[in-house]
């Protein structure tokens, strides 16, 4: 199964120096290490600061876009692993091993798409997407 983690952060803007960047660079990397070692790592990806984003939200009168940063936000998307892991557990344990000082990590399975009914035409698109990408199904 696959598990993706968010981790969101507070201090996502916060500027390092570039020995506490090369700090959090080598201890983040010996953890995604260790996770491609146990053969749970899919991919993981860090995200630019706040301040580069955009939100769109919407509602009944349509699309509102807002640049970054978001004053009213408390937490920050900053980056995701995706792992495949045999059960939710499992995801967790790695989630708590994660090297943060602060912040939070979320864990969301992702359904594969055999447990979608694959009569449905959309369902068939996505697995021939899916297939064209090099992605395995089920």
């Amino acid at each position: 199964m696959k598990y993706m983690l968010v981790m969101c952060d507070a201090e996502t803007d916060v500027e390092l120096s570039p020995e506490e960047l090369q700090t959090m660079f080598a201890v983040m990397g010996a953890y995604n290490d260790e996770l491609a070692e146990a053969g749970v790592l899919v991919t993981a990806e860090g995200l630019s600061p706040a301040v580069e984003g955009v939100r769109i939200e919407y509602s009944e009168n349509g699309a509102e876009v807002t640049d970054g940063p978001f004053a009213e936000a408390k937490e920050v998307f900053a980056g995701y692993w995706i792992l495949e892991t045999a059960t939710q557990e499992e995801a967790v344990e790695w989630a708590r091993k994660a090297p943060l000082r602060s912040g939070s990590i979320t864990v969301r399975r992702m359904p594969s798409l055999d447990e979608f009914d694959l009569d449905l035409d959309a369902v068939k698109q996505e697995g021939e997407w899916r297939s064209a990408s090099g992605e395995r199904i089920g």
